[in-house]
């Protein structure tokens, strides 16, 4: 087993790709390379010889990682476009789906604001694969529950984009828990401990207990479309 270093911005990217729960960050890797995926145990090294990054003067550490990204990216992106192919043959097929739907005399009645929800909803749920959310090799590398609880909602932004702006909806009585600046947070409470959820531009209050972070995580997953059940699942991982 050989060891290398890497940045906090690869890392996430990596850990991003997960597609199943236990996935170890070697065999994404192998996957988004089309290498033959294998079951390794993870035997860490008494002692770890290789050098690392900091021995590298930093025009080349920064021109080693950004070919790296760049190959990685290249064949994700590939890889992608060719899923997304045949899903775009049918797309005609599901928006006649929904303008019948929304004919039915039964629905007419439904107040718009409730219907356009759960539209939003139905579409969050078919962009976000909720079973790749939790990579428990990863989560077990965070540093206690406040380490589980941004690792969570940062894997959350990464795959929701823009739709993670509803987290904007989740709010206690008399409580702000997200908001896109931290002095927001502190303005609403100094104890709020405010901290940066990756780099989605979004900051989440700190400062509850564990039980609190497992409700707020599994509105914000309830808010963009997981079931309950799988949402309340998730958040006992904190």
């Amino acid at each position: 087993m050989k060891y290398i270093e890497i940045d906090e911005e690869l890392y996430r990217f990596i850990a991003s790709k997960t597609e199943r729960i236990g996935e170890s960050a070697s065999e994404i890797l192998r996957r988004l390379l089309d290498l033959p995926v294998e079951s390794v145990t993870d035997q860490r090294p008494e002692s770890i010889s290789q050098p690392g990054l900091d021995a590298l003067d930093a025009n080349t550490r920064d021109a080693l990682f950004n070919k790296a990204k760049t190959i990685v990216e290249q064949l994700v992106n590939h890889r992608a476009q060719t899923r997304t192919e045949p899903a775009l043959a049918v797309a005609p097929t599901a928006i006649e789906s929904h303008q019948v739907k929304a004919e039915n005399p039964a629905t007419a009645d439904i107040p718009l604001a409730i219907a356009e929800t759960q539209t939003h909803s139905s579409r969050n749920a078919q962009k976000i694969d909720f079973n790749t959310v939790v990579n428990e090799h990863l989560i077990a590398q965070q540093k206690g529950a406040v380490g589980r609880f941004m690792f969570l909602l940062d894997a959350l932004a990464v795959q929701a984009g823009k739709d993670f702006e509803q987290v904007l909806q989740i709010q206690g009585k008399g409580r702000l828990y997200f908001a896109q600046s931290k002095q927001a947070l502190l303005d609403a409470s100094q104890s709020a401990n405010p901290k940066e959820i990756g780099q989605s531009g979004y900051w989440v209050t700190t400062n509850n207990n564990t039980a609190k972070k497992q409700t707020i995580l599994s509105e914000v997953l309830v808010h963009l479309g997981c079931d309950a059940i799988k949402a309340s699942t998730i958040a006992q991982y904190i």
